[in-house]
């Protein structure tokens, strides 16, 4: 059988992260959520996978390339507009055989569920219950019927939501010719299902143990969070004197931890990274590759992607940094409002009561910089020596 990972959208809720990368290659724990994904398929018992690949789809290509990496078949399908998800999978018609897993490159699923949906004769959604259902798909369901499915409701009838793994069959390439345009301006897979329905045909639901949701850039904390909880315990690196490492830490080759330095686990450091000396790494933190974490440094709950350098005298809380960013001396970065109050961003509530930034790619700092609680900075911005940003910064702004 075959599994189909649906990977071509951009994810703009997940902006400024997903101004250079589509959403399912942001890193949770030091892996692509799709990364993520794919070893859960594979545990399930999948060989063969079918990427259907667009926006920044080479991103993709490069780190997954043939699957060798994971012992795994990758074959990949552009889809050159985002015209929806059933016009996805319109385009691997020709690749499939009359049964095959079909899957949202962005849910996080273990390979128990993944199974459970498996053992299912007829097209099969996979379904969690969620106290928030604001931005995902409802399912009416009956037994192990599925009676209606609704696409985010003011007053739905269930709380069991899509969880974005199903188990397909051939009859849907049929509805999906008769699918016609949301007022999206897309063809949604949703509204083939709904028609397979109102046909009378038989749409089974799975209800699943485990599922996380990253809708927004602060949902990857709680996913990291999560996902961190599992990791291994390794020392790839060079550990210097008078280093304290308590509970699980991962060091990855070629990574030099100096002296004095103080890491409390779970953390995940990658590899040729420089951490210290006289540094702080606190629980739940991910440092990606070939990073600086430097003199009198604290980092807590956050994720450092790679090449990113935080080298002296900085604060780093509960945020997530892009990639080759550099953060001049003593920039700080503020987590918890001074009435202590749940942060928004952008009028939406985080639901977080301490949330630092949410910062892009190549952003620069100066000397003194401050960076404001719940601020998302677009990425390749300039703060300057001495300044704050605060809110929401535009790609590419400047801040003196």
């Amino acid at each position: 059988m075959k599994a189909v990972i649906l990977a071509a959208g951009e994810g703009k809720r997940m902006h400024p992260l997903t101004y250079t990368r589509p959403k399912v290659m942001l890193p949770i724990a030091n892996r692509p959520i799709m990364e993520h994904l794919l070893i859960e398929l594979k545990g399930a018992g999948i060989k063969d996978f079918i990427f259907v690949v667009g926006y920044h789809g080479e991103t993709i290509r490069q780190h997954f390339d043939s699957g060798d990496k994971w012992g795994i078949n990758i074959e990949y399908v552009t889809q050159m507009k985002q015209f929806g998800t059933a016009h996805a999978l319109k385009l691997i018609q020709r690749f499939v055989d009359d049964r095959f897993i079909l899957a949202n490159g962005d849910v996080l699923v273990r390979a128990a569920d993944i199974r459970k949906v498996l053992s299912k004769d007829t097209i099969t959604i996979s379904l969690i219950e969620d106290k928030d259902t604001t931005d995902v798909g409802v399912v009416e369901l009956s037994g192990d019927k599925i009676l209606g499915i609704h696409e985010k409701v003011i007053d739905p009838p269930s709380s069991l939501v899509n969880a974005g793994v199903y188990l397909m069959t051939a009859e849907i390439f049929s509805a999906i010719d008769k699918t016609k345009e949301s007022p999206r301006g897309e063809y949604e897979l949703t509204d083939s299902l709904q028609i397979l329905l109102s046909e009378g045909k038989t749409i089974s639901g799975v209800e699943i143990d485990h599922w996380l949701n990253v809708s927004y850039p602060w949902d990857l904390l709680a996913a990291n969070e999560s996902l961190m909880e599992s990791i291994e315990a390794q020392t790839l690196g060079t550990i210097e004197e008078n280093v304290v490492i308590k509970g699980t830490v991962s060091i990855g080759k070629g990574t030099l931890v100096r002296a004095n330095s103080y890491i409390s686990g779970p953390v995940i450091i990658g590899e040729e990274c420089d951490i210290g000396p006289n540094c702080f790494i606190r629980s739940s933190t991910a440092i990606g590759d070939n990073c600086h974490i430097g003199s009198a440094v604290e980092v807590k709950n956050s994720i450092i992607m790679q090449n990113s350098k935080i080298p002296h005298h900085n604060y780093v809380g509960d945020s997530i940094i892009g990639e080759g960013c550099n953060f001049g001396a003593g920039t700080k970065i503020a987590n918890l409002r001074l009435d202590k109050k749940e942060i928004s961003i952008a009028n939406i509530n985080t639901k977080r009561r301490k949330l630092g930034a949410i910062v892009g790619d190549g952003v620069q700092t100066g000397i003194n910089a401050n960076i404001n609680v719940g601020s998302l900075i677009g990425d390749h911005t300039y703060i300057g020596p001495g300044t704050t940003a605060s809110g929401v910064v535009l790609p590419g702004s400047k801040i003196f």
